[in-house]
């Protein structure tokens, strides 16, 4: 007998006009089952300025954040070099590089997604997303970032709405962490 995987989340970040808007959905699926629809998987860390939203396995994530948050602490105010030199920790730690996971992390200048193959990659057109749902939210924000005048929450709020539509381990329980430029 197998035991059912959990399956992967929605996360979803949109830069635009002075602010980053890093959003998930809430659902958790152990088979075929949801096991819990209102998860938190996108928090915010170094006091409030850096935001991160996980997807995969949820006690590796919260390992990878926990590390991250001893390179922000490393490296203050400068989060590229705290997310490779994770990155980097990721990848080479016999036990860090077991995890299943994948990050978006943002502040006020920057958005990256991080994973265990060594990757810190800046999204192009301040879009980027994980998980399932991915893809579908993904598409939705390029589309709505181009086509109306909606600011980056709004955009996160309804392209999330339509990923639930699509994919099944996607919900609309979202939360939602928006950082401003000048803040």
């Amino acid at each position: 007998m197998t035991t059912p995987s959990m399956h992967a989340t929605t996360i979803l970040s949109v830069r635009k006009g002075g602010k980053v808007c890093v959003g998930g959905d809430g659902q958790v699926s152990l088979g075929q089952t949801v096991v819990k629809g209102d998860a938190q998987k996108v928090r915010r860390l170094a006091g409030g300025r850096v935001v991160a939203g996980f997807a995969g396995a949820t006690a590796d994530a919260f390992t990878l954040l926990e590390r991250l948050e001893g390179k922000l602490e490393q490296y203050p105010d400068h989060l590229t070099r705290a997310c490779v030199e994770m990155a980097k920790d990721w990848r080479t730690d016999r036990y860090l590089r077991r995890l299943e996971a994948m990050m978006i992390v943002a502040d006020k200048s920057v958005t990256l997604v991080l994973s265990g193959a060594g990757d810190v990659i800046e999204p192009e057109r301040g879009i980027c997303a994980i998980g399932s749902g991915g893809d579908f939210a993904r598409a939705a924000a390029l589309a709505l970032r181009e086509e109306t005048k909606l600011d980056a929450e709004e955009i996160v709020k309804r392209a999330m709405g339509i990923a639930a539509t699509i994919c099944v381990y996607t919900n609309d329980a979202l939360v939602l962490e928006t950082i401003t430029a000048d803040a």
